[in-house]
């Protein structure tokens, strides 16, 4: 099946971003390894995407944990041969309350799957794209916003999100002799199930809630493909892509 095929996985692929990169992979031609928690959640993905359903296969994983991620891989690589590109898309927020009030637990669910889960799929990613024949793939990480700058009561996750353009660089750095080329996108505001609360009105720096605005998630799933398409002697390394007028540069 994988004969020919550039091939592509992307985690968070039940919703949101990790959906619309899924099928915008698949219209251009991708094989596409489906990962998230919710089955029932990677299953409509794939039924949505109509005639390109017959090169996707969904595996159920939680990417915090290094015995599912490993076996992931497995499942992937028997299906395909081989990876090209890698998204590290899946996210988890916590509530939105003080750093002091949040619960050892909530932080460390968080860094399981913020950051804990990119390390884990990129590790064996690499070891892939390193066998494979021709060599070499790419990674792409999505680093938010908040890997630039807070919200109020987001520590967990701007932590997280601000981690994860260290572990971008590292790769980068590493994998060069590999050729593995490693990029982040940063993600301001698409409008998903994540950001349904944004035209109600979310918390500001300086203490009030506004209003913010969002842009269509298509643009976002075209962004990682633009990436994902250029020759691995080329790489996007930092993207930032936004609805134009949401409060970030000078956010707050």
């Amino acid at each position: 099946m994988g004969d020919g095929l550039k091939v592509a996985l992307v985690t968070g692929a039940g919703s949101g971003i990790g959906r619309a990169v899924c099928h915008a992979l698949l219209d251009d031609g991708y094989a596409v390894v489906l990962v998230g928690r919710r089955v029932q959640a990677l299953q409509e993905t794939v039924d949505l995407a109509g005639a390109d359903a017959a090169r996707c296969l969904c595996v159920p994983t939680d990417v915090g944990k290094p015995e599912q991620v490993v076996k992931l891989f497995e499942q992937a690589a028997k299906a395909f041969g081989r990876l090209d590109l890698l998204f590290n898309n899946a996210g988890s927020f916590t509530p939105g309350v003080p750093l002091e009030e949040l619960t050892y637990e909530q932080w460390q669910a968080t860094v399981d799957v913020n950051l804990t889960g990119p390390f884990l799929c990129a590790q064996q990613a690499i070891k892939m794209m390193k066998a494979q024949d021709p060599r070499g793939g790419r990674i792409i990480n999505n680093g938010s916003i908040s890997a630039h700058a807070p919200r109020p009561f987001s520590a967990p996750y701007t932590s997280t999100k601000h981690a994860i353009t260290g572990l971008t660089k590292s790769i980068s750095l590493d994998c060069r002799k590999h050729n593995i080329a490693c990029g982040q996108i940063d993600i301001g505001n698409a409008a998903t199930p994540m950001t349904e609360a944004m035209p109600k009105g979310v918390p500001q720096a300086n203490g009030e809630r506004a209003v913010e605005p969002v842009m269509d998630v298509a643009h976002v799933a075209r962004a990682v493909l633009q990436m994902a398409s250029l020759p691995l002697d080329t790489n996007i390394q930092f993207m930032t892509i936004m609805a134009t007028t949401m409060p970030y540069i000078g956010r707050g």
